[in-house]
Formats: C-alpha cells, structure tokens, sequence
C-alpha cells in the first residue's frame, strides 16, 4: 500500500467514526463506501471488521439493557450471523464493479428511507414473525455489500424501544453484522494476516473520529447533520452504481 493510501485510511476512518459520534451510527456505512471508492469490496470489508466491532461492542454497552435486548432480537441476530455468512461468497465472486453497484444501491436505498423518515410501527405479534425475516434479508445484504443497515436499523427503529435502548440494540445488531462478516470473510479466505494488522491499527482513529463526533453532537443541529450526511451517501451511492457503465 502506498503512503497516499495510507493517508486516506487514516482520514476514512475518522469521519466515520466522527458520524458515529454524532448520529450513534454510520461507522460502517460511511467506510465501507468511502473504502470501496478506492480498493475490491471484500478487502474494504476485512479492514472494516475491527474498527467497527470495537465502537459497536462499545456501544452496546452504553446502558443496562444489554441482555433485555438480546432475550428480545436474538432470532433475529441468529439469522442475520447465518444469512451474512451465507451470502458473503457473493462479496468475494462478483465483479467487483457490479459488487459496488450493490453496495450503491444498498446506500441510496437506506439514505432515501432515512431522510423519509416514515412513522412504522410494529406490533409485538408482527414483531414474532418479522424478527427472523428481516435478520435473514439484513444478513444476506450484508454478505453481498459489507452494509449492516437495511432492513435492520427500519425495523428496530419500530419497535417501540427507549432512546437508550435503540442505541443499544442497533449496537447488538451491528455487532452481530460485523462478526458475521468477518467469519463469512475468513470461510472464503478473504481475511488475511496483513488485513487484520490494518483493521487493528484504524481503530484509533475510527475512536478518535467518534470521540470528537461525541464532543461536536452538543454544539451542532443533529437533525441538520444527519440530513447531510444521508445526502452525501446518495451523492456516494450514485458514483458506486455509475462504475459498471463507465
């Protein structure tokens, strides 16, 4: 890897952490479409795993709801750790311009649903039914594109949970997401040694992007924040999806 590069890895992962900071969310989004812009999907993928296992272990454990939560979302997160390593051959086989165009479509789908904005709730009858069907899907988009969101962050916003434990089951699912992917990675022999060492080396500056992100969120519009920066992932996804056509 060249120095340019490294560089970029270092700025990557401190705006993503910075989103997290501010949002509670968006560390693997925001890197894992930044990443994709300048190397395959799947090593994206692999230096992505430890930064974000260790913000979203963190946040999981950001109150005392952690094993309410997981009684409640634990089919769910078993089919999102199957349907993720299940489809995470598709990551690795696909043409890696068509694998971005996933990943494209993936950012679009999630930003325009977030800056909708629509008001769901699910009952807890639905929520029996539903849990085990949006962790399979969450799992297999997952696998194909290295992105957590969609349909999971939707569903779990509907579920009627306190702000606290909204934070904390997306944190759970999140995590769930990242070790999923990492297994998935390891299975097909796309998480190497040197990998590993990269991912453990951006978690300083993925925290140091979430810490100050932590700071900034008192002094900013949240609102206004977050609404830019879904903007900025359509403007990210519409590059992703242009790349089989170039």
């Amino acid at each position: 890897m060249s120095e340019q590069l490294y560089v970029y890895l270092l700025l990557i992962f401190i705006l993503a952490g910075f989103v997290k900071g501010v949002t509670g969310m968006g560390l693997p989004t925001v890197a894992m479409g930044l990443l994709g812009m300048f190397m395959p999907l799947p090593v994206a993928a692999a230096l992505l795993v430890i930064p974000s296992f260790v913000t979203n272990v963190l946040q999981l454990f950001t109150g005392p709801s952690v094993m309410l939560i997981i009684r409640r979302l634990w089919l769910m997160m078993l089919l999102i750790l199957a349907g993720t390593v299940a489809a995470s051959s598709l990551l690795i086989s696909i043409n890696p311009a068509w694998s971005a165009f996933g990943l494209g479509v993936a950012l679009i789908v999630y930003a325009v649903f977030a800056l909708i904005s629509p008001s769901l709730t699910v009952s807890q009858a639905r929520e029996k039914w539903m849990s085990p069907v949006i962790g399979g899907v969450t799992g297999v988009i997952t696998g194909a594109t290295g992105v957590f969101v969609m349909p999971a962050v939707p569903f779990l916003q509907s579920l009627r949970f306190s702000k606290d434990e909204l934070v904390q089951a997306l944190g759970l699912s999140f995590t769930v997401s990242t070790v999923a992917l990492a297994a998935g990675l390891y299975l097909h022999d796309a998480f190497r040694v040197e990998q590993f060492s990269l991912s453990f080396m951006s978690i300083l500056p993925a925290l140091a992007g979430m810490w100050l992100g932590q700071k900034v969120r008192a002094r900013i519009s949240a609102m206004r924040f977050r609404q830019c920066f879904l903007l900025f992932l359509i403007v990210l996804g519409i590059e992703l999806i242009s790349r089989p056509f170039i």
